[in-house]
């Protein structure tokens, strides 16, 4: 295994790049980070609405996994980190908030029972006869939504793997690939004919293994000062990061090396790692690797919108809980809402006079509710919040976030395209890829895939082999992540 030597071009200054940039520093390289917008982040970025701070985009991390904690530590952030003050959801589905459903993994029942008071008693009666039903072949893949509807009934997959895997993806659960999307339980379908059996199974591994401590982790003042917080190490380490600085063309020279130009701009890099959005990364494979430009293409993306509102805490009562998400079946235009005061102690310490909350709507395949203004999208989370909550009052201030393109799709087939993205990239040594359009959309995700795009470009394949067979899974972090 060689050591990274000489000079890294990371394209790409998202939590990904950055990550990748800072773990590069530490194993001596000389590195440039290049961005084309004019902030470092990516989808993690911090604000403010009503003059408190605020996450305006991602807004939790997964704990269960060891990656952004630690990294988190490393950059110091320790004395900052925060769990959720309430992991306690709802769901608004049938008219009313219910308690969300425990008992389940990824929305998908150990018993009947578990989803009581959530799906009918029809629904409930469909659950039960996943015990008596003939074994269902997976095969190399499947829509998660597909296989669970078979074994279990469509009310499952409508009223709650919907919801959540909505809020994960911005998909849709019929096409999102099991595989790739919810590990676990494809492995289950590969190995037990009853799909609630493999989940009470899963449980129990669960249980026994007792593990500690919070599922999902904040940091006060928002997880969007992960990345400013990784970026500030890396200046102080040694390296370079340029914003607003689009990369135009990557090329092979013909030492081995690559040339990196944006406009008139031109670096000379022993390696590069593209951390970039696949339709960025395809672009510049083109000239070089077409057949990984080719899958990159692929690549479809799904837009959203978060809308932040802040009112006065005087006469704004909000139900218990962190938030609720919405199950699609329901036709309200939000999906989700959390309850940021009340998720975050952080920002109740902050803010006492305030109570911030926020909404997210759009899909994958929703054009229309997008292309309304910003006046109309608060109006009907405002709508939507007073059915579900009986909250009426007028905000004080009120913020939309759109994030269009903003999150990559994981349809069936998605790990052997990402397979066949790294055996063409495989071919031109000193060339790595990272980021959320591989191996997961999770932040915990999309440093791991930095840290393998490190070690690949030193000539150590185990991460990237471990990942592409072993995707990291994003859950959803409670109401509205």
């Amino acid at each position: 295994m060689r050591e990274v030597q000489g000079q890294v071009v990371v394209i790409g200054a998202g939590i990904a790049g950055l990550a990748a940039a800072h773990r590069l520093l530490e194993r001596g390289a000389r590195v440039t980070v290049l961005e084309a917008s004019g902030r470092v982040g990516g989808k993690l970025l911090p604000g403010e609405v009503a003059g408190a701070r605020v996450d305006l985009g991602a807004e939790s991390m997964l704990a269960r996994r060891p990656e952004a904690v630690a990294l988190a530590r490393e950059v110091g952030l320790a004395d900052r980190l925060q769990p959720p003050a309430t992991a306690t959801a709802s769901l608004w589905t049938r008219g009313a908030l219910r308690p969300f459903p425990k008992g389940h993994v990824m929305g998908v029942p150990g018993t009947a029972s578990a989803l009581a008071g959530v799906v009918s008693e029809e629904g409930l009666a469909r659950i039960e006869r996943d015990a008596e039903l003939p074994r269902t072949e997976v095969g190399d893949d499947v829509a998660v939504g597909e296989f669970v509807a078979e074994r279990l009934g469509r009310e499952v997959v409508d009223r709650l793997l919907e919801p959540m895997l909505g809020g994960v993806y911005a998909g849709d659960a019929y096409r999102i690939s099991m595989r790739s999307a919810v590990p676990q339980l494809f492995q289950v379908a590969r190995t037990h004919t009853s799909l609630t059996e493999g989940v009470r199974e899963l449980q129990a591994k669960a249980a026994a293994a007792r593990q500690t401590g919070p599922v999902f982790m904040g940091i006060r003042g928002g997880i969007g000062t992960l990345p400013l917080a990784v970026a500030d190490s890396v200046r102080a380490r040694g390296g370079e990061i340029l914003t607003g600085t689009p990369v135009t063309d990557l090329r092979r020279t013909p030492e081995g090396g690559w040339e990196v130009r944006s406009g008139e701009r031109e670096w000379l890099a022993d390696a590069v790692i593209l951390a970039a959005p696949a339709p960025a990364a395809a672009r510049l494979l083109r000239a070089e690797n077409p057949g990984a430009a080719a899958e990159l293409d692929g690549v479809e993306y799904a837009s959203m919108a978060l809308i932040t509102l802040a009112y006065r805490r005087s006469g704004t009562a909000l139900p218990d809980g962190s938030g609720f998400l919405v199950p699609p079946v329901d036709g309200r235009t939000i999906k989700a809402s959390t309850f940021a005061s009340q998720k975050w102690g952080w920002i109740a310490d902050e803010n006492p006079d305030l109570v911030v909350l926020r909404t997210s709507v759009g899909r994958y395949g929703e054009t229309e509710i997008l292309q309304r203004d910003d006046a109309e999208l608060v109006d009907v989370s405002r709508q939507d919040l007073k059915a579900a909550t009986g909250l009426d009052a007028a905000p004080v201030a009120a913020r939309v976030t759109r994030w269009d393109d903003g999150l990559p799709q994981y349809p069936v087939g998605h790990h052997a395209r990402v397979a066949r993205v790294r055996e063409h990239i495989a071919r031109l040594p000193g060339l790595a890829v990272c980021g959320a359009p591989y191996d997961g959309v999770g932040i915990p995700a999309c440093i791991a895939s930095a840290y393998a795009a490190v070690d690949q470009i030193r000539g150590d394949l185990r991460g990237v082999q471990e990942l592409t067979a072993h995707p990291v899974q994003s859950l959803h972090g409670g109401a509205g992540e």
